[in-house]
């Protein structure tokens, strides 16, 4: 009774059932939208390009009120920021933030094949955005991008 007869009732619905489910396993409209999704990101990209349009996207330059240039030295955990003078702006076993920039930063630094650490320059705008710059590499960050939480961890850097 346990038995499959191939030729059977059972059989030929199991096989018609699955027959319809492989075939509609990615409905064709869904196809033909992510085709159309695709079709149509490149042509407004072309678009843009061809038409030199202007980047709307990016921060308004504006003035620098201060500057610090340091050193960020981490484990990926506690982090130091000491000026070239040798001053210690910051010297914490929990770097929060910081140890994660600083991560970022060293990774940078690789792919660039900079040597030794060179100090980077962290800068407050006039209109309220902090920004990190490395001169060895050209990269630079928002800082104020990542959140107010995340920018207070920086403000250690200008009180003193």
């Amino acid at each position: 009774m346990g038995t499959r007869i191939e030729g059977g009732l059972y059989f030929d619905a199991e096989r018609r059932e699955m027959q319809a489910r492989d075939r509609e396993m990615i409905p064709k409209g869904a196809l033909l939208g992510m085709l159309a999704l695709a079709l149509g990101s490149l042509g407004l990209a072309t678009y843009a390009s061809v038409t030199d349009r202007p980047t709307v996207g990016q921060p308004v330059a504006a003035e620098v009120l201060e500057t610090r240039t340091v050193t960020l030295e981490g484990d990926g955990v506690a982090v130091s920021a000491i000026e070239p003078d040798g001053t210690v702006l910051l010297d914490t076993d929990n770097g929060a933030f910081i140890a994660v920039v600083t991560d970022a930063l060293n990774r940078v630094r690789i792919v660039h094949d900079i040597k030794g650490n060179p100090p980077v320059t962290v800068a407050r705008l006039a209109n309220g955005r902090l920004v990190l710059s490395d001169p060895a590499t050209g990269w630079s960050t928002e800082l104020t991008s990542f959140g107010a939480g995340n920018t207070r961890y920086w403000d250690v850097l200008f009180e003193q």
